[in-house]
């Protein structure tokens, strides 16, 4: 019997024990599980001990943060008794502790995903274990996706298991049955101790919301959370654990409860302690071990890090601010940030779940009942909403159909996974085929995100490797500075009062010193800007080279006249008042935000640079083009140097070739219409009348309307373009002849038949017909139509000339089409109200046989 049948023989009292008969029949090799089980229950705990029991080889465990990796594998070494790096370890950025004995090793998804990059079919590993899958991370997606593959086609034989105690099971092992015959669900009722659960709104919203849709943590709610904490000092003896959504709120939090340290807080020394992903490991393993006697009682206030796989020692009482920071994504602006967002029921239950693991525990949430039932009832998804970058590019590796070949419980947004792809192309990853680079393969094996990857192979053999490692280390803590300088802030860093900040920069340049490949290598090859061309540059320069390689879109210039910015992809910028960089002709840009009441972004971090490091830098950008358009009335031809949507330059371009001229044309047609062109009497006619036989006959007469113009102006224009692009004024183009020859033969001969121009009237005087209504109208005098019975009809009898009849002042005074019958009828009114007004104009009884004339009565 080994160590892990002695502790299964024996285990702790948890609620999963009761599962173990179950459970051991569900974790033979080839089998997949779904457990899901409430906080606390001991799947942590005790599901790793009976893989590694069941199974001949290696377990590998993934939790969700560093802070429980190393949380997880104490508490399995320390119940088999044995040290860390004999039969556990773990595995996480930067740190590895396992020897030639170790059964079981925790470590972070996103190890496990370059670990199956690197070994496919995890050789010497019998089982792996996704704990708390629930929290749906990219890393675990993508780490799942890879491991059905690898079941599906080369290791029948490896064992999943998935947990957590909010897990969508059903949806779940649905994915899981693609690939594995045998999936398992399991469901573990019970927790271990009672939880008992209070709600505390507050008075005033959690959150408040800027006129830029900017969101904020409201610090009056803050307020009521630091009072709500004291408050349950008073109701239990234990620990409290307080969850906000980010570092900025813990640090708000202890100032209402007086700051980080010993306080008095009621009467009693109270230690008010931070516990958030960015700490010291050793921060964070003080928080995580403090199971001394003596010590005064602590108020751990943290964010998410917390919230499932960790049993944080003395805690029975959680107090719940309800919120969360999830990842969005901006692709217009190739940015991911994170935004404060109300938690999931989820999430809410796993937190609450934190106080009752070693104890009965009180658990409040600042909210009300019904403010909990609206909550949703799991946080999206990160795939959903995310910077899809680095997961693009690791599938890309694996597969090359992408995230598109991957078995993913929610497909990637179509948007996010472009802009993805786009930026890849940007930054040399892949190929305009969409097919990874060699540079891309090398960045892919970096703990790095894509971008400072890429510009750690690319920029060590240029600037060094401990400056180019020592750097990118400095981007990757996302630094904020006052005044966006990010030179001067890297030189102030030895002297600079955070030696928090400084020991991890130390820590990650040292690590990513040692992932730089030797020079022979090749590793840099396929990256544009990469060549040595501008010579060795100095400390700001190596600055500005790093953050214009790993951020070439944000590479800025300045908008002449003004102080703004403009960036390679569009973006208007603006730097802090008073800010060094002022003036400064050209930027590197590291870091953006967006402000209330700012059209322009606010630039966070930057560095000067020159022309020919943006030129470089941003050679993917790069681009020379010619433009052909009608100025003045003829068409002229620019050439313009663009880097992205900066202009370098602009001169007279070349000759304009007959296809410029068409281009020309269609954007001037489609911008302004058919109004664009110098039409003449004629032209206009004629158009007229062809539009009203087209609409009376239809085919063979052409259609003339403003859509088919525009839309084929190529085709009836033909003969213009040549004329157009060899300087020809507009207002020379033939246009009623092009429309003529629009006109089929024979009926281009019965234009003038069909569709007249003009008409002889009785008494005998030519008139213009108007075509613009596409039916012919002819206006003229009730003296001038006397005699006049057969109305005229055209387009082969389709077409009735319509007559509007005047009174001799020209006012209306009738509307006909059929001579005979308003002669018969209707004049006999008409001459009724009229001829008493016009009597020196004749209105005889019988039109008929009246001689028309255009004249009053003669004198007598």
């Amino acid at each position: 019997m080994n160590r892990f049948d002695d502790v299964l023989a024996t285990p702790p009292p948890l609620p999963v024990v009761d599962a173990l008969p179950r459970l051991s029949d569900a974790v033979r090799p080839g089998q997949a599980l779904v457990l899901s089980a409430p906080p606390g229950s001991g799947k942590t705990t005790l599901l790793p001990l009976l893989l590694a029991s069941a199974t001949p080889a290696r377990v590998l465990v993934t939790q969700p943060r560093r802070i429980a990796v190393r949380a997880a594998a104490r508490r399995l070494a320390s119940l088999l008794g044995t040290r860390l790096g004999e039969e556990i370890g773990y595995t996480v950025r930067g740190e590895r502790i396992v020897g030639p004995e170790t059964r079981i090793e925790v470590m972070t998804p996103g190890v496990l995903l370059r670990r199956l990059q690197a070994d496919p079919s995890l050789e010497g590993v019998s089982a792996v274990m996704l704990d708390e899958f629930h929290e749906r991370a990219i890393d675990t997606d993508l780490a799942l996706a890879f491991l059905l593959d690898v079941r599906a086609v080369m290791r029948e034989d490896l064992h999943l298991s998935l947990t957590s105690a909010t897990l969508e099971a059903e949806r779940t092992a649905r994915l899981l049955s693609t690939a594995i015959d045998e999936v398992e669900t399991l469901s573990v009722p019970g927790a271990l101790h009672p939880l008992e659960l209070h709600y505390a709104p507050a008075r005033s919203g959690a959150l408040n919301a800027n006129g830029n849709g900017r969101i904020s943590v409201n610090r009056d709610f803050l307020a009521h959370v630091a009072r709500t904490v004291e408050e349950a000092l008073h109701s239990a003896a234990d620990d409290v654990l307080v969850f906000v959504p980010g570092a900025r709120q813990i640090d708000e939090l202890a100032s209402f409860l007086g700051g980080f340290g010993l306080h008095l807080i009621g009467g009693e020394q109270v230690e008010v302690l931070p516990l958030h992903a960015s700490l010291p490991s050793t921060a964070q393993d003080r928080v995580m071990s403090g199971a001394e006697q003596d010590r005064p009682r602590r108020i751990i206030v943290s964010t998410a890090v917390a919230e499932s796989s960790l049993t944080v020692p003395g805690v029975r009482i959680v107090v719940d601010a309800g919120l969360s920071r999830e990842a969005r994504l901006d692709a217009a602006r190739r940015a991911s940030g994170l935004v404060t967002v109300s938690a999931s029921k989820a999430q809410l239950e796993q937190r609450s779940g934190r106080a009752a693991r070693l104890g009965p525990g009180l658990a409040i949430r600042c909210m009300s009942e019904v403010d909990f039932a609206r909550r949703t009832a799991q946080p999206l998804p990160e795939i959903a909403t995310a910077d899809l970058t680095d997961a693009a590019l690791q599938a890309l590796v694996w597969d090359s159909r992408g995230l598109d070949g991957l078995r993913l419980l929610d497909a990637a947004p179509r948007a996010a996974l472009d802009s993805a792809v786009t930026t890849l192309r940007i930054l040399g990853l892949v190929d305009s085929a969409g097919v990874v680079t060699p540079l891309g393969r090398s960045t892919a094996a970096l703990p790095l995100d894509p971008a400072l990857g890429a510009a750690l192979l690319s920029l060590a053999p240029r600037i060094g490797k401990a400056r180019c490692a020592r750097l990118i280390a400095f981007l990757g803590e996302n630094p904020r500075v006052r005044d966006a300088d990010a030179a001067a802030f890297v030189q102030s860093l030895p002297g600079t009062g955070d030696r928090a900040f400084v020991e991890r920069v130390k820590t990650q340049a040292r690590r990513l010193e040692g992932l730089c490949p030797p020079p022979s290598t090749g590793a840099a090859s396929g990256r544009e800007g990469s060549d040595d061309t501008l010579g060795a540059p100095s400390e700001e320069e190596a600055l500005g080279l790093v953050i214009a390689s790993a951020r070439p879109w944000w590479i800025a210039r300045k908008r002449p006249g003004g102080t703004s910015y403009q960036t390679i992809d569009g973006q208007g910028t603006s730097l802090p008042s008073h800010s060094p960089l002022e003036g400064s002709p050209w930027l590197a840009i590291a870091e953006i935000s967006r402000e209330a009441g700012r059209a322009d972004g606010l630039i966070r971090l930057a560095v000067p640079i020159r022309e020919e490091v943006a030129r470089t830098a941003g050679g993917g950008f790069l681009a020379e083009e010619s433009r052909c358009s009608f100025e003045g009335g003829r068409l002229r031809a620019v050439r313009f140097t663009r880097l992205g949507a900066i202009l370098l330059n602009e001169g007279v371009g070349t000759q304009p070739s007959v296809e410029d001229a068409a281009r020309a044309l269609d954007e001037l047609l489609t911008s302004r219409g058919l109004a664009a062109l110098d039409w003449s009497e004629g032209a206009s006619s004629l158009r007229e009348r062809l539009l009203a036989l087209h609409e009376a006959c239809s085919e063979p007469w052409p259609d003339v309307s403003d859509a088919r113009l525009i839309s084929d102006a190529r085709e009836w224009l033909a003969l213009e373009l040549p004329r157009l692009a060899g300087g020809a004024p507009l207002s020379s183009m033939r246009l009623e002849e092009a429309l003529r020859a629009l006109v089929p033969w024979p009926q281009a001969g019965m234009i003038d038949e069909w569709a007249p121009r003009s008409i002889e009237i009785p008494t005998g005087a030519r008139r213009r017909i108007d075509w613009s209504s596409a039916r012919p109208v002819l206006s003229l005098r009730v003296q001038e139509a006397f005699g006049w019975v057969d109305s005229p009809v055209f387009a082969g009898g389709r077409l009735p000339l319509v007559l509007h009849l005047t009174d001799p002042a020209g006012r209306p005074a009738a509307v006909t089409s059929d001579l005979k019958s308003f002669w018969a009828g209707p004049y006999r009114d008409v001459r009724a109200q009229l001829r008493g007004r016009y009597p020196k104009h004749p209105w005889p009884e019988n039109p008929f046989s009246e001689k028309p004339t255009s004249r009053a009565k003669p004198r007598r």
